[in-house]
């Protein structure tokens, strides 16, 4: 048996948050002392680094469960696909679900429960569970559920990425302006067809330095007296890490898979930081002496943001369902999928479409 993406689908928020709604914010350093430079100073340079001009925000009413059952009915619609015949539902997320105007993370019961029960499968034998894995939590759910495919514990799974990272942010950190909210999901199933699907995975995790790269931390503004905590990062140590392991992870992956770097057609990564990505993309090319083609990697980030584990799926969702200008799959064409995030975690998929 092997694993192929059956369907797939997206909720993108239609909330704009555009660059320009930052320069209000009182940013401050790690220290707690302000920020030496004006806002429209900092927006500026914070484009030409991440390629972001805008993000997007969910509705003060939803959570995060909920947007990933809009991405999950998307990819059930799809796959064209009875829901009570689903296995696994498998949701990758990192805070779980956080009402707006309030501070404290709900991960009881799962946000897979939620979604399970949100959908209305009634089959108990559908097991729902999450992964925290960072933001490569919804390539390693869809390891995963090829994992059970090929252990023959499962025919069908629905894989989940979905994050409100605008309920975890600290306004008084430049950083925040790189976080969105999203979800995407994708219908893995069994096939005994050989010439598609799933052709070599790879996965790793650094602790033994890096594991708290990325991590929960206090307001800048040492002046906010309440307990809440925000998502953290050392970018710096992020960047040059991702720079320089997921390149040899892709190529290790697609090694593995016996398919030559001139078959590539596309690299669905993690859309963290354009200039991060561009590196990547550069160095993994270069390991097999070549030049990265323009085309090879679609881009959502500058108009949707970091959101995060919904960014893959949500890429893969626009390119195959032709809502990405400039980009397309075909069948038989040979596709990445990469990410690197909190852990540190690195995964890698080779796919025939």
């Amino acid at each position: 048996m092997n694993s192929i993406i059956k369907g797939s689908g997206s909720f993108i928020p239609q909330n704009v948050a555009p660059n320009e709604g930052f320069e209000n914010h009182d940013f401050y350093n790690e220290d707690g002392s302000r920020f030496g430079h004006e806002n429209t100073v900092i927006i500026e340079k914070f484009k030409a680094i991440t390629g972001i001009k805008e993000r997007r925000y969910i509705k003060d009413n939803l959570v995060t469960s909920e947007i990933a059952q809009y991405a999950a009915e998307a990819a059930i619609k799809d796959a064209n696909i009875d829901k009570e015949t689903i296995d696994y539902i498998i949701v990758a997320h990192n805070y779980g679900d956080v009402k707006h105007g309030t501070h404290q993370s709900d991960t009881v019961p799962s946000l897979a429960s939620r979604v399970k029960h949100l959908l209305r499968i009634k089959n108990p034998r559908c097991v729902a569970y999450d992964i925290l894995f960072g933001c490569p939590g919804w390539v390693e759910g869809v390891i995963q559920a090829h994992a059970f495919i090929q252990a023959k514990m499962a025919n069908r799974c629905l894989v989940i990425g979905a994050e409100a990272l605008s309920r975890v942010v600290d306004q008084h950190d430049r950083d925040s302006m790189i976080y969105s909210d999203g979800a995407g999901a994708a219908i893995i199933e069994g096939t005994e067809e050989d010439n598609r699907g799933i052709l070599a995975h790879c996965t790793a995790t650094y602790t033994f330095d890096e594991a708290h790269f990325i991590y929960f931390g206090e307001s800048n503004n040492q002046e906010v007296t309440d307990a809440r905590k925000y998502i953290k990062m050392y970018g710096r140590k992020i960047y040059e890490f991702a720079i320089s392991n997921v390149p040899t992870a892709m190529k290790d992956c697609l090694d593995e898979s016996g398919c030559s770097i001139d078959e590539v057609k596309k690299v669905f990564i993690h859309q963290a930081n354009e200039k991060m990505d561009e590196a990547i993309i550069k160095r993994f090319f270069k390991l097999y002496d070549r030049e990265a083609p323009p085309d090879v990697m679609p881009m959502t980030i500058d108009k949707l943001g970091n959101s995060s584990v919904a960014t893959v799926p949500t890429v893969y969702d626009l390119v195959v369902k032709g809502n990405l200008e400039g980009h397309e799959v075909n069948k038989g064409d040979i596709v990445i999928f990469a990410s690197v995030g909190a852990g540190m975690n690195i995964n890698a998929i080779v796919y025939r479409v």
